[in-house]
């Protein structure tokens, strides 16, 4: 029997589930990414919404490294946190200098973090040639740091940076320097697998080997070059780790970290015999936190990430469908709602009758075969045109109640005019004229709107006609706008697709347009989305 089956065994017999801390670091490794920046007020708030999930620690940066570092450790003080240790990182003494005297180990115990995590060399290689150091002085460095630290009243993690690729260069070298950390104190030694190109299987066989030269917990922390990370992370936990760092979805230099997110949902939900999060408190919020990061990180949704992604339980197929009316299971491994996350059915050309069964339930009008009959064939003819209402369902449910013929529009275009004039070398002016016969009374509206673009006025033209008539315009508002060129063999006379995402204080909702010419394409949106807006507030989209 393998170390890690007798652990497993142990731990199963007894029956208590194994809680497995659950170390955050996307304000510091996280933000290590492409792209990724984070605010101070950012990283306070991002501090607050792990704290409320019941994440156990949260690393907050360097404070040695740059003034914002720094200002977050006086400011996180003043945070009522209920469950998460703020964590300093930093690494271990220069050579040549006492821990006390080093302004690395001076800035970590500055920062009044209760918790200091210390990286330090593990790979002969990085110790030799990239710090400069001979063996033994690196780990009188690991030993020194560490025993300062602890000596200051602090609980103290021991980052062993290369550990994986360390350990099959020299095991007795890498063993050596996590024996020094625990005779210096360490709380916990964690194992980095620091160039992401270590194998699950692996992970397992070293840390087994570990476990028999320690009697401290073990941490694991996986980088994602081999998109592997979530899996080095299970087997890390399988084989005795009592600890998981990584990011909120992964996030971080390189391909990123372990994604906390899936490490959560699967030991929790998958493998049995563990508990993350404060015994799961924290799962049905895991999707509004993986949003939540994003959105500080003004990064996009990756759509197909799993559990959380607005794709993870979105079914298209018909035949798939089908099965999931019937029974839900047959095509999602959990209840989406475990995690926070919803059920999508989308409807395309590539849709079957269940697609547009599911979708027009709420109008009441399943039974009615005909009609599902003629909403398929509509919905395949526009999307050969170039629509797409897998990617706006809003503007399907009013297509859906046309060819129903429940939609009595709520104003009609007459006509719209959009001007851009330019003057020497100031920014374009751009105006719109629109004019509109509002719904009942039939008033006819002429209003001039001026924007930052064409949209932009001819949406200011728009709300002007209606919002004396519908004050409900006064709390939408555009999130997003997106265009693609759908025949390119056309050049400058092809077709696009404008899609436009809008909001209010309850929903986001998204519409189509398609034309040749950009402008009217965005109008066929923008007018999609106004009269979603107030078909929903009219309550004619519950059927």
């Amino acid at each position: 029997m393998t170390a890690i089956s007798t652990i497993l065994l142990a731990k199963l017999n007894i029956g208590i589930p194994m809680y497995v801390q659950l170390y955050d670091t996307t304000l510091r490794d996280g933000s290590q990414g492409e792209g990724v920046n984070f605010s101070l007020q950012d990283k306070l708030l991002i501090t607050k919404k792990l704290d409320e999930m019941g994440f156990d620690y949260i690393e907050g940066g360097y404070p040695l490294s740059n003034e914002k570092d720094f200002e977050y450790f006086q400011q996180v003080q003043s945070l009522s946190l209920k469950h998460a240790k703020v964590c300093a990182f930093g690494m271990t003494r220069r050579r040549g200098v006492e821990a006390k005297d080093d302004t690395g180990m001076q800035a970590l115990t500055s920062s009044k973090a209760p918790v200091c995590t210390v990286v330090g060399k593990t790979s002969d290689l990085h110790v030799t040639e990239v710090l400069r150091v001979d063996l033994e002085e690196n780990i009188a460095m690991i030993r020194d740091s560490l025993s300062y630290l602890k000596s200051e009243g602090r609980e103290v993690l021991y980052d062993a940076e290369h550990f994986f690729d360390g350990f099959i260069a020299n095991p007795e070298y890498a063993l050596s320097t996590v024996r020094a950390a625990q005779e210096a104190g360490a709380d916990m030694v964690v194992c980095c697998d620091t160039n992401g190109g270590t194998l699950p299987e692996q992970i397992a066989e070293i840390l087994a080997q570990v476990q028999k030269e320690l009697s401290i917990p073990l941490g694991i922390h996986c980088h994602n070059d081999c998109d592997v990370a979530v899996a080095n992370s299970l087997a890390g936990v399988d084989a005795g780790a009592k600890q998981v760092q990584g990011t909120i979805n992964g996030i971080g230099e390189r391909c990123g970290n372990a994604d906390l997110v899936s490490v959560a949902a699967n030991l929790s939900l998958k493998k049995e015999g563990y508990e993350v999060l404060t015994a799961g408190a924290g799962l049905t919020h895991l999707t509004e936190l993986s949003r939540y990061v994003y959105e500080m990180a003004n990064m996009n949704f990756r759509v197909n990430q799993a559990f959380v992604g607005r794709s993870a339980f979105a079914h298209k197929g018909g035949m798939h469908v089908h099965a999931v009316n019937r029974i839900a299971h047959s095509y999602e491994h959990i209840n989406p709602e475990t995690v926070g996350n919803e059920r999508r059915i989308l409807v395309s050309e590539l849709s079957g009758r269940s697609n547009i069964v599911a979708l027009t339930t709420k109008f009441k009008l399943d039974s009615d075969k005909e009609l599902m009959g003629t909403i398929l064939e509509q919905v395949q003819e526009l999307e050969s045109q170039g629509y797409q209402f897998e990617a706006a369902e809003a503007s399907f449910d009013l297509l859906v109640k046309k060819l129903a013929k429940t939609y009595e529009p709520k104003f009609q275009r007459i006509h719209y005019r959009v001007n851009v004039e330019t003057a020497r070398q100031e920014n374009p002016l751009t105006e719109a004229t629109v004019k509109v016969k509002i719904a009942g009374g039939g008033e006819v509206r002429h209003e001039v709107g001026e924007g930052d673009g064409p949209v932009n006025a001819l949406d200011t033209a728009l709300r002007k006609a209606l919002i004396p008539y519908y004050p409900g315009l006064e709390e939408m508002t555009l999130v997003d706008y997106k265009v693609r060129v759908i025949n390119s063999a056309e050049g400058t006379a092809a077709s696009v697709r404008v899609v436009i995402e809008s909001k209010d204080d309850q929903d986001v909702w998204s519409t189509i347009g398609v034309s040749e010419n950009i402008i009217e394409a965005s109008w066929l949106a923008l007018v999609d989305a106004i009269e979603y807006k107030l078909f929903k507030d009219d309550g004619e989209l519950q059927g």
